[in-house]
């Protein structure tokens, strides 16, 4: 795979910034406002109107500004081929969204190798912009980020989701927020994967876990922690792949082989 100058990635990551205000503007409007929700693969799995309309408006940015590059899209799927790959989530925290709640955010990652190379996750009704680059620095607002130094993880602030089919999958990850809630200071489940992420890569929480996650949920996520210092793995250990792994463990690095442990030791049991 060829190195991408330092130009090229700018390029890349001002145009992700531009596409995902523009699909963040039109989040904004429908915030509380959502006249068509819809279940997909379950009674808690959400889809609304504008989930496509700022969908549609993105793809149609991405394929005008660089043509013939793959799309990975939660709503539509992948089209294309090539290692050249933008992934995108085009308003994540739906079921918060359609109720009015302003966690929620548009998430968009260009990946090649297999590994994010630029992402941005944009959360309009919070105006936080949270952008990075492969080998660069994790940004919020334009401010370089750090994550957290605590190294304890009974004094740590953790964030976890569930997965849509929570009601009738087993490994569904509550014996699992039941054990880390007793060994950390709190657990969080605020609905939003990708601002999940960012908010460990800005030190809000020091460690995040999912048990099932896809790759528009933590592409961009996953390079804001690494570019933030922070560690990423799959729940077996392994450095999870953009496009491939279904679970991810994201921290400070700190408490990193601490959550581990405690995320084994609950699926032990």
């Amino acid at each position: 795979m060829k190195p991408f100058s330092a130009s090229e990635l700018a390029e890349r990551l001002a145009a992700a910034v531009d596409i995902a205000r523009g699909a963040g503007e039109m989040l904004v409007e429908g915030l509380g406002h959502a006249g068509q929700v819809r279940t997909k693969r379950s009674a808690t799995d959400l889809l609304t109107e504008f989930d496509l309309k700022a969908e549609g408006y993105i793809l149609d940015q991405l394929r005008g500004r660089f043509p013939g590059e793959a799309i990975l899209a939660e709503e539509s799927g992948r089209q294309g081929e090539g290692d050249s790959l933008w992934v995108v989530d085009p308003l994540d925290g739906t079921t918060n969204f359609a109720h009015g709640i302003p966690f929620y955010c548009v998430s968009m990652a260009w990946v090649a190798g297999g590994q994010p190379r630029v992402g941005v996750i944009y959360a309009p009704a919070l105006a936080e912009l949270f952008t990075g680059v492969h080998g660069g620095p994790a940004k919020r607002n334009g401010e370089t980020l750090q994550v957290s130094d605590r190294d304890d993880l009974d004094a740590s602030l953790l964030v976890t989701g569930f997965p849509y089919d929570v009601r009738t999958r087993p490994d569904n990850n509550l014996d699992n927020y039941r054990r880390l809630a007793l060994r950390s200071r709190a657990v969080r489940r605020m609905g939003s994967a990708a601002l999940d992420l960012a908010y460990v890569a800005a030190g809000r929480f020091d460690g995040y876990w999912e048990v099932e996650t896809h790759p528009w949920d933590f592409a961009a996520g996953a390079l804001l922690v690494e570019c933030a210092g922070g560690r990423l793995t799959t729940l077996g250990g392994d450095r999870p792949l953009a496009t491939h792994s279904t679970s991810v463990v994201a921290t400070n690095g700190l408490i990193h082989d601490q959550l581990l442990t405690a995320l084994s030791s609950a699926e032990a049991s």
